[in-house]
């Protein structure tokens, strides 16, 4: 990989007035990263009318070259040419993505092939860390540090440094390798790095194309901080454990995460651990929202006392199990919770999330399609929180730009089959299509490629959910 070129997405995110009441959960309802569902603390909720700042985008030509949509279809590279978002800090290198590669492998573990969100579980690891460090304790009392380490203090980048700034008494701002991070006072950031990709001819995303947009929200979305609520004593040693994707329709997301997470703790460790002693970590799987894998991984962590919960990825299986967490004292931090029901969930003044909310990646989605100047689009997304909310708010941001939805279609991620669905967008024949979906998403894309309007015809779309090499892997094996 190559470190990537930065662009700002501005003007182009004209209606993003409606992106903080339109987004919903990752997941499904009682899942979907919980949609990113990031339960803030209850605070007030920022006005439906206050949009990510926009500033100013450049000229188009700054993109990739935008894939011809008319191409004949082809024997292999049925994806080639579609393209999406996932978000990802500006500052992650190819050094530091094969470092962690490469410890992940040495571990015994299969090469990566994802990255998503090891970044920002990497950097979950390091915040707790400091937060601890500054309080003090490992108890739940290092809640109240967190959104602080994030801001307002001297920048530093690593854990040595930061550790050295608190150790003298200064106070730090850990910019991370997911990006600054500068938390707002629900303990969610208040700008979203994304990096846009797109599939090659291999139907594996193409490194070469990929490129980061950035947006910001106004300062009127700023809040206040949340107290923690909920008193718990530490022991001295700062534990973690893990509620990530090993089983589910987001697994494809669970090796990345695990990886930065265990980088993280190694060279915590390697550099004296916290509070003076090695950290301690405890693994677990979250599973999806059709099963109870969360709510045991998360009593048995809770019971074997950790003091810190890094996940889950999906926001709806975070909101299955954010109050026992939270109620216990335990902090938890979701690398991956985009949903913007968690903004202001009261959780007690112990949940995090270094995601940004769907509602900009949705204006981000939203952007990319009118720059490329398509003029109808149809849009086809999960029934649940997270692809509704996310379908929604690219749906008003491209009506108020005057760009006509063909059709806004919710289906069922458990169907046995997706031909009516492509039935319908074979009927709107859009100039574009955006596929809002999981690991179900390369058989409909397989449905349409049948049909012959999948995205070597088409200009396809996706979203973090599904912009990843396991959707062409999925799809080259007929899953």
């Amino acid at each position: 990989m190559q470190q990537k070129r930065v662009r700002r997405m501005g003007a182009l995110l004209i209606g993003l007035a409606l992106v903080a009441a339109a987004c919903g959960d990752d997941e499904e309802s009682d899942t979907t990263d919980a949609p990113a569902a990031s339960e803030a603390p209850a605070t007030e909720a920022p006005a439906a009318t206050e949009a990510p700042a926009a500033t100013e985008a450049p000229a188009a030509t700054e993109a990739p070259a935008a894939t011809d949509t008319e191409a004949p279809a082809t024997s292999g590279g049925e994806l080639a040419g579609m393209k999406g978002t996932t978000p990802k800090g500006a500052e992650v290198s190819e050094e530091w993505i094969q470092s962690v590669s490469d410890a992940w492998v040495a571990k015994g573990n299969d090469a990566l092939t994802d990255f998503n969100y090891a970044a920002e579980s990497y950097d979950a690891v390091m915040v707790i860390a400091l937060a601890a460090e500054i309080a003090k304790t490992d108890g739940s009392a290092l809640g109240n540090e967190i959104n602080g380490v994030t801001r307002d203090g001297e920048v530093c980048t690593t854990f040595v440094d930061c550790k050295a700034i608190i150790d003298a008494g200064g106070d730090v701002d850990y910019d991370g390798i997911s990006g600054p991070l500068n938390f707002n006072g629900n303990g969610e950031p208040l700008a979203g790095s994304y990096a846009v990709l797109q599939f090659g001819e291999d139907n594996r995303i193409d490194e070469s194309l990929e490129y980061l947009l950035q947006a910001e929200s106004p300062e009127s979305m700023i809040v206040d901080p949340q107290p923690v609520t909920v008193e718990r004593e530490g022991d001295g040693i700062l534990k973690f454990g893990s509620l990530l994707p090993e089983t589910g329709s987001l697994a494809f997301l669970g090796p990345p995460e695990f990886a930065g997470m265990e980088y993280a703790i190694d060279e915590i460790n390697a550099a004296g651990g916290v509070l003076g002693v090695p950290v301690e970590y405890s693994q677990g799987d979250s599973g999806d929202t059709s099963t109870d894998i969360a709510s045991v991984t998360s009593d048995r962590l809770i019971g074997e006392g950790v003091d810190a919960i890094v996940g889950a990825a999906s926001s709806g299986v975070t909101l299955t199990v954010i109050d026992k967490i939270t109620q216990a004292g335990v902090v938890m931090f979701s690398p991956a919770n985009t949903g913007v029901a968690l903004s202001d969930y009261a959780d007690n003044g112990l949940y995090f999330r270094d995601a940004p909310p769907d509602g900009l990646q949705g204006a981000i989605v939203a952007g990319l399609i009118i720059e490329d100047g398509h003029q109808s689009v149809y849009i086809i997304n999960r029934d649940d929180a997270y692809g509704n909310g996310i379908a929604k708010v690219i749906s008003d941001v491209l009506t108020e730009s005057g760009i006509e939805v063909l059709g806004l279609k919710a289906y069922d991620p458990d169907a046995a089959s997706y031909d009516s669905e492509v039935d319908e967008i074979v009927a709107a024949d859009p100039d574009a299509v955006v596929a809002i979906t999981f690991d179900e998403g390369s058989r409909i894309l397989r449905t349409a490629v049948e049909k012959g309007i999948g995205p070597n015809v088409k200009q396809y779309y996706g979203t973090d959910g599904n912009m990843g090499n396991a959707l062409g892997e999925n799809f080259d094996a007929g899953k």
